[in-house]
């Protein structure tokens, strides 16, 4: 019998969300509040655009079937690499109207409606272009690949694709680390000034921590987006409750013959 699936559909901030970074594992995070009830897929590809997302989609979903696993959820996360800057040295640059073109053919393609699934479309996170101009200069380009301001435009075409799609939900992850950044470092934000991480600021905060290479987040960012994410995914599950398990209870196929109390397992 097919486990419901999870799919976590993106770039590298998908692909790395299968790592432990500082002691954290999004991937795991997620597979533990949804175990024995879902199966998460990770189909991040790191430097995968909106572009490549688009022309991958027939070998990505199929209609659905008796055999096949059911899609319950999409968690969508594109727009770190289609914000890149076209430069001489850059090839993933996707233009603003085209990767909400893009957001709007994944979130209605037909393979994915068939399923009927949640779709959970999320902003890419902010960019830290202060850290980002050495590491691009360290890498051949003449100078950071990505803009603080442009990223935010992306994230905010993003947002209006949700708007304009009933039925899918926007996690703000922009908004959520840029949030936790300045909580994390309040002095170094003034209300309605430039945003941390850019060169109009001159102070990256706690993006300094929660983006360690002013691109992927780290355990800490990974935590708030998995913070943003359970209020969506996993919600009403009663882990003791294992009635919806797809395979039964082990207390199902192997009755006990003492009616013991079974107690929720710790693993801290």
């Amino acid at each position: 019998m097919p486990y419901p699936q999870v799919v976590l559909l993106g770039d590298s901030l998908f692909e790395f969300a299968a790592s432990s970074l500082s002691g954290f594992s999004f991937q795991a995070a997620l597979q533990s509040r949804l175990i024995r009830r879902f199966d998460v897929v990770n189909r991040g590809f790191s430097g995968w655009n909106t572009d490549n997302v688009v022309k991958y989609l027939p070998e990505l979903f199929f209609e659905p079937s008796p055999s096949a696993p059911k899609l319950a959820y999409l968690i969508i996360l594109l727009g770190a690499n289609d914000a890149v800057l076209p430069m001489e040295t850059t090839s993933q640059h996707v233009p603003l109207d085209r990767y909400k073109e893009n957001l709007n053919k994944i979130v209605n393609d037909a393979r994915i409606r068939a399923h009927n699934p949640k779709i959970l479309l999320v902003t890419p996170p902010p960019a830290d272009e202060i850290k980002l101009k050495d590491l691009d200069i360290a890498q051949g380009h003449a100078s950071a690949i990505r803009s603080s301001a442009v990223t935010a435009s992306y994230a905010e075409k993003a947002r209006e694709v949700a708007r304009e799609n009933p039925g899918v939900v926007l996690i703000d992850l922009w908004q959520a680390i840029m949030g936790e950044a300045i909580s994390m470092a309040p002095g170094d934000y003034q209300p309605g000034g430039p945003w941390l991480g850019s060169f109009e600021n001159g102070k990256q905060g706690g993006l300094d921590t929660l983006l360690p290479d002013g691109l992927h987040m780290g355990g800490a960012g990974y935590r708030v987006f998995f913070d943003e994410l359970k209020a969506h995914i996993g919600q009403d599950i009663v882990p003791e409750e294992r009635g919806d398990y797809v395979l039964p209870d082990w207390r199902v196929l192997n009755p006990p013959k003492v009616n013991l109390v079974p107690k929720p397992l710790s693993l801290e």
